[in-house]
């Protein structure tokens, strides 16, 4: 009995929406809604700052028309609460997600990021079953160094994970963003976490393939 109610409780936890973010989500719902052709196929880049910033995505990948919900400073829990609003409604064929980056920053263990992610490819798949979904590593920068490690741990599970499901593909940017074992740090503005025009060349080299 009491498990149950800890399964159904948890359960509704996971499903719960950040308040703090449902402003800036109805921002970017009002933005999308001027541009967004819903006669015609779309793909969605969601998740974090990185995306956020990505202004001009559409312009790298002009074949398919491209809408970005990223949302900053927000984590795999908030994309979880806002899957609907952001991703689902727009009936993507194709799905980029940049989540994990500000999990493990604020501490939070690869078991619930991963846990998390899984529960975003299935909300999708139950709703869009063909929809392909790329899960893009966590990147290195500067600012969080020092979490490296932790960050390599998530990318493996990620990178596992995907390869365990279909219609699910594991993106690494980590790698191309090094100089050998060190970071490139040319790539990143002055806060050290976000990254400027060359880091957003390397992630359309990578991406592209998967774009297209």
């Amino acid at each position: 009995m009491l498990l149950s109610l800890f399964l159904l409780l948890s359960g509704l936890v996971f499903g719960q929406k950040n308040v703090g973010y449902s402003q800036e989500v109805n921002n970017i719902q009002e933005r999308i809604k001027k541009t967004w052709n819903h006669k015609e196929s779309a793909i969605v880049f969601t998740g974090s700052s990185s995306i956020r910033l990505w202004k001009d995505l559409q312009e790298r990948f002009p074949q398919t028309q491209i809408l970005n919900t990223g949302f900053g400073g927000s984590e795999s829990y908030d994309l979880l609460g806002y899957i609907d609003e952001l991703v689902i409604n727009y009936n993507p064929k194709k799905v980029f997600v940049y989540e994990g980056d500000n999990d493990i920053a604020n501490g939070k263990k690869w078991r619930e990021i991963l846990n998390n992610l899984e529960r975003i490819t299935d909300k999708i798949h139950k709703k869009l079953p063909n929809t392909e979904v790329y899960l893009i590593s966590a990147k290195p920068s500067i600012d969080r160094w020092k979490l490296r490690r932790k960050y390599r741990r998530l990318n493996k599970e990620i990178k596992n994970y995907a390869q365990r499901v279909a219609h699910v593909t594991f993106v690494d940017v980590w790698q191309v963003m090094l100089n050998g074992r060190k970071l490139n740090k040319s790539l990143f503005i002055e806060d050290g976490l976000h990254m400027t025009k060359d880091g957003y060349d390397i992630w359309e080299k990578e991406l592209k393939p998967h774009v297209n």
